[in-house]
């Protein structure tokens, strides 16, 4: 629209972008203030030793600086001049804007000075707001550049470099100097600049008395009003919350508080006038600091009694100031601790109201906006004292543990408005058209003077307003009525100077109505605005200390926990921080919000998963006490009571599992009652909201919570197995099976409440144990038990202090003085070797057989150098006849060494047997499904398959625990194992001599006398049966990587075997035949465990009756063996 000569002034346009730039240079120079006054950001040349001189030397010349003349003082800037002029030229730049600023805000003053402008916050709002904004703006820039340290070394450094760079010195230099020195003493020079400026300013401060009047009111007087209530006569519940000045009553205490406080502080000569000094006194009872910018606040007292000392004829003033900062030191928290309470219930009331009907929205929205600045001012208040205070009589005054609960409703409210933006379009569309169009039409159509200019705008807002329709909010069509505001804004102005055609002041009916109009369009088109106008919390971005202390007193109240979520919320606020005109903080704040709101969930999520595993260590407890070991105390009662004699004196009783949910009063309440109320409580918080976004990341809380639970649970898993290496103590495998149970079980019910997805938790949780190290590079149950087994349990019976039973199907302990400090059969009988796979899972005892491997390859390669130190002894032993051998054998040379090896190799592939053998029933077990095609295919393998084939089938079979002819983990632990330098026929030719060597090797253990047989193990007391599976085992796998017949060379090392123990049958001295009986098993339990040998095969070079001779002597034998326990 195009406008008359006479709004040449452009009162409006000017106000508003000068409050738009006076904001951008505050934000500037707060950053250059910050920047240098920490040693982190600072400019390097800045801390430079080399330039402290140079720097001494400016600030005192400042401004007088002769570059020319002064070169000696300022070698270092001559040699740093590019930096310097790089890096200072934002902060010149920025007070060169500054400077600018002011002279543009000098001529708008004056402007509206000479225009007589007429100010009245509930008429000319918009007008009146824009005033006020521009002298605090410019105000809080003064005072903030006073308080900047380093402004002189700043300007006089980038001088001198620009000069030594350009010949020239920098045009803006010497206003800038005088600025900087005018402003040295900014209380003093202030109130000279603002004489003339008095009466406008005070007119516009005197109108804030009734709003700022109601926004002092105390708790009581809120309650008594029923302020925030809806609850009422059902006529009034549709009724709109109206009044003639809505913006008024949203505005923010701390905006009118910063108002009045620096307003007066520039003009104190309007103090004369009692409305101005009862309007000042109440500002400074209520508040301590008033902020500039951020965090920067002043101490309101301090500040205003500084600037009256300095004044003739303010003494009572300052008696004044100094009752009221009394007033408010005794006074003010108590009213605020008081408002905060009255808030939380209030606030409470209206969310859930509006929650179960939202239809309410429409006709109190003002309630809801209001509610959100009261909350809002509460918050700040507290957060800015609580950092600027730093000492006080009692330290509750600034703290509050509820503070929590104000913020959580505080984002509730603001939820709730964003989800019923469609309602609140509809309703306010009906009441723009059908009752704001028609009041402002009323109200034009009774002016007395309507010019035309005037005419023409108020009538076109009328039309905007008539021609709105239901169809466009149904059809989401976009509203905009910025063009209706700002125009309203340029007619304000206008219409506010004296001598204007319409005067406001006579017309205030105008000004009421087009508040209505203002407001309700604003919640057509910008309700978001409207939001951020009366609930944005992002200066308490640069609070971090009260919101931490905030934040952790919440969590240490019970009934708190559920609205701590509210802290990271708070983190999403924090994006309206950075200012365009300063685009370098961005990032800075980015990492300061990331930051924050990362540490207030990452304390959320350990509290959470310290109580989820609190709760899982005490079912664990429970789940102990069922623990068969644990009904021995009871069995053993019961059968005292059945003998005649008179019981010994009993210990006390030891309490039943159960006894625990036994009460006898309901308000008891025991541990697990706590944990779970507190759980409840977190998992309201952690599930209030899915994901929100803070500088544009998307953030899930349930994350935080699900990774904290998984890094717990798995050191939680970890140290059930109570892994100790220096003692070798371990629980058993069964033991941590039944607690990870009673984990697992308490994790996946208490999945439900904390909306969690405890299976993909779980999962991640027990894969990690089946790998040696978990996400954290921490060892694992795999690599523990993997640990221990190896050098606790196949140690020990490598030394012959633990036997192998095949009778018991598990380890044993043989009973000595110095016997191994746990019992062998506890940990390796079925239902452990069942547990341990459980545990550790295919890829656990995968990793398990490959240690166990590594272990066999290492010894079959001691084994070959074995031989080869015996080779051509073995060579001959091969080939000759019968009667030649007995003269061959002594030149052999460890003997006894190859057959402790061989025992040891066999003692290990037997614990691999038993865990295979676990792991096969627990995987039939879970995966019925997957073991019978596994074992058919295994079924098909023949000896005329492809041996690549064959080993792939084995494996994958070897993975499912179903034994195989071949085991592919030990033909790869062998092949790998591949002695360098020797061609691949040397190396069969030793594993063909290495059978040779132990098959004539075999009579000596028939003289030891642990070789004895033991029928209650079926095994032999130096667990030299395990020969049998080693040598099988051994054989078919060295002969399938050199892709050789296994059984021909098993026949053949059978027909070697045979043949030395027939001979030492003939033997004369009957020491060496002492065990012979004993070792002559050994070939039935060679042929029992090879697929490849029958007894068919062995009756011919054996007789079978020596066998059933040698089984039946020693079953009829008295055994002076050990008792096994």
């Amino acid at each position: 629209m195009s406008l008359p000569s006479v709004y040449g002034d452009k009162l409006a346009e000017k106000l508003t972008l000068l409050n738009e730039r006076g904001r951008g240079v505050l934000v500037r120079l707060y950053h250059i203030k910050k920047t240098c006054s920490d040693p982190r950001t600072r400019p390097p040349f800045l801390g430079d030793k080399a330039m402290e001189a140079s720097a001494k030397f400016i600030q005192k010349k400042f401004p007088h600086l002769d570059v020319r003349s002064s070169t000696q003082h300022l070698g270092p800037v001559h040699r740093d001049k590019g930096d310097i002029v790089r890096v200072l030229s934002p902060f010149y730049h920025t007070f060169l804007d500054l400077l600018e600023f002011r002279d543009h805000v000098y001529e708008l003053l004056n402007t509206i000075d000479a225009s007589q402008c007429y100010f009245d916050i509930h008429i000319n709002y918009d007008l009146t707001k824009g005033y006020l904004d521009l002298v605090v703006t410019y105000v809080s820039l003064v005072l903030l550049l006073a308080r900047t340290e380093e402004r002189r070394l700043l300007l006089g450094l980038y001088q001198c470099a620009h000069e030594m760079s350009h010949g020239a010195s920098e045009p803006g230099f010497p206003r800038l100097a005088q600025m900087v020195l005018e402003y040295e003493h900014p209380l003093k020079k202030l109130p000279e600049e603002f004489g003339p400026h008095t009466k406008a300013l005070s007119s516009a401060l005197l109108s804030l008395r009734a709003p700022f009047s109601r926004r002092c009111q105390d708790a009581e007087q809120w309650r008594r009003e029923q302020l925030l209530s809806l609850l009422g006569p059902a006529g009034d519940m549709l009724s709109p919350a109206t009044c003639d000045s809505m913006a008024c009553e949203y505005l923010s205490l701390e905006v009118m508080e910063r108002w009045i406080i620096l307003g007066f502080l520039v003009v104190p000569g309007a103090l004369s006038a009692p409305p101005c000094l009862d309007l000042w006194r109440r500002a400074l009872q209520g508040s301590l600091f008033v902020p500039l910018v951020r965090d920067e606040a002043i101490a309101v007292h301090k500040v205003t009694e500084e600037l009256l000392g300095g004044l003739k004829g303010f003494g009572k003033r300052v008696a004044d100031v100094r009752e009221c900062r009394d007033h408010a030191l005794a006074h003010s928290p108590a009213l605020h601790r008081a408002r905060r309470s009255f808030l939380r219930g209030a606030v409470r009331e209206l969310a859930a109201l509006l929650e179960d009907q939202p239809g309410l929205l429409g006709p109190k929205a003002l309630l809801v906006f209001v509610a959100l600045s009261l909350c809002r001012d509460e918050v700040s208040w507290l957060s800015r004292h609580a950092e600027h205070v730093t000492k006080s009589k009692n330290p509750e005054d600034f703290s509050d543990s509820r503070v929590a609960e104000l913020l959580f409703l505080l984002e509730q409210l603001r939820a709730l408005v964003r989800r019923h933006v469609r309602l609140l379009r509809r309703y306010h569309r009906a009441y723009l058209a059908r009752f704001d169009a028609l009041v402002l039409s009323d109200v034009i159509q009774g002016l007395s003077v309507c010019p035309e200019e005037e005419s023409v705008i108020l009538s076109s807002f009328v039309a905007s307003l008539s021609a709105l329709s239901a169809k466009e909010v149904d059809d989401k069509e976009q509203f905009d009525f910025t063009a209706l505001r700002l125009d309203w804004f340029r007619l304000q102005a206008y219409t506010s100077v004296s001598k204007a055609p319409l005067p406001l002041v006579s017309n205030p009916d105008i000004g009421r109505a087009m508040n209505l109009v203002v407001f309700h369009s604003l919640l057509l088109d910008r309700p978001e605005e409207l939001l951020e106008e009366t609930s944005d919390l992002s200066h308490l971005c640069f609070y971090p200390r009260p919101l931490d202390r905030m934040f952790s007193q919440s969590l240490e109240d019970p009934s708190m926990l559920r609205f701590t979520i509210a802290f990271p919320l708070l983190c999403a606020h924090f994006s309206r921080c950075p200012h365009p005109m300063c685009p370098e903080e961005y990032s800075q704040l980015e990492a300061a919000a990331l930051g924050m709101c990362h540490k207030f969930l990452e304390e959320l999520a350990r509290v959470g998963s310290g109580c989820v595993l609190e709760a899982c260590a005490e079912q664990h407890n429970l789940s102990q006490q069922l623990l068969p070991k644990h009904s021995a105390a009871t069995i053993s009662r019961a059968r005292v009571k059945k003998a005649p004699k008179a019981p010994p004196r009993r210990d006390p009783d030891r309490d039943k599992p159960g006894t625990e949910s036994q009460r006898r009063d309901r308000t008891l309440t025991t541990t697990m009652d706590k944990l779970h109320l507190t759980l409840a409580e977190l998992s309201l918080s952690l599930n209030h909201v899915p994901k929100f976004s803070v500088f544009g990341h998307t953030v899930t809380p349930a994350e935080y919570l699900s990774s904290h639970l998984e890094t717990r649970l798995t050191r939680a898993i970890v140290a059930m197995a109570g892994y100790s290496q220096p003692s070798q103590e371990v629980a058993r495998p069964s033991e941590v099976l039944a607690g990870l149970g009673a984990y697992t079980a308490l994790v996946a019910r208490l999945g439900q409440a904390l909306a969690l997805d405890t299976a993909r938790l779980l999962r991640s949780v027990l894969l990690q144990q089946s790998q040696p190290r978990d996400s954290a590079g921490q060892p694992t149950l795999t690599a523990i038990y993997t640990d221990w087994y190896l050098e606790a349990l196949l140690r020990q019976a490598s030394t012959g202090a633990v036997l192998l039973s095949p009778a018991l199907q598990a380890f044993t302990t043989v009973p000595r003085e110095e016997q191994p400090p746990f019992s062998a059969a506890e940990f390796s009988d079925v239902s452990e070797m069942r547990a341990l796979a459980e545990l550790i899972g295919p890829y656990g005892m995968k990793f398990l057989s490959e240690n166990l491997m590594w272990h066999v390859g290492s010894q079959v390669t001691e084994l070959k150098k074995l031989v080869a130190e015996n080779m051509d002894t073995l060579v001959q032993l091969r080939c000759c006849r019968p009667e030649q051998r007995p003269a061959l054998l002594p030149r052999l040379t460890s003997a006894e060494n190859v057959l402790k090896r061989m025992t040891i190799i066999g003692e290990i592939l037997s614990f691999r047997a038993m865990a295979q053998q676990g792991l096969r029933e627990v995987f039939s077990q879970r995966c019925p499904f997957l073991m019978g095609p596994i074992e058919s295919l295994a079924d098909v393998v023949t000896p005329d398959t492809d041996i690549q084939v064959t080993l792939s089938i084995f494996e994958l079979a070897s993975a499912a625990g179903v034994p195989c002819e071949v085991d592919p983990a030990l033909v790869t632990a062998l092949a790998g194992k591949g002695t360098e330098g020797v061609s691949p026929e040397e190396d069969y030719k030793v594993s063909c001599l290495l059978l040779v060597f132990v098959a004539v090797s075999l009579p000596l253990l028939a003289a030891d006398p642990a070789s004895l047989y033991n029928p209650e193990l079926d095994g032999h007391n130096n667990n030299v049966h395990c020969l049998a599976k080693a040598i099988v085992q051994v054989s078919a796998a060295l002969f399938t990587v050199h892709n050789k017949n296994i059984e021909s060379h098993l026949k053949e090392f059978l027909l070697l075997a045979s043949l030395s123990l027939l001979q030492l049958a003939q033997e004369p001295d009957k020491a060496r035949l002492r065990n012979h009986d004993s070792i002559v098993l050994l070939l039935h339990l060679i042929v029992s465990e090879s697929s490849f040998l029958t007894l068919d095969m062995l009756e011919s070079c054996f007789p079978y009756v020596l066998l059933r001779n040698a089984f039946r002597q020693l079953s009829r034998e008295p055994t002076a063996r050990n008792p096994q326990h």
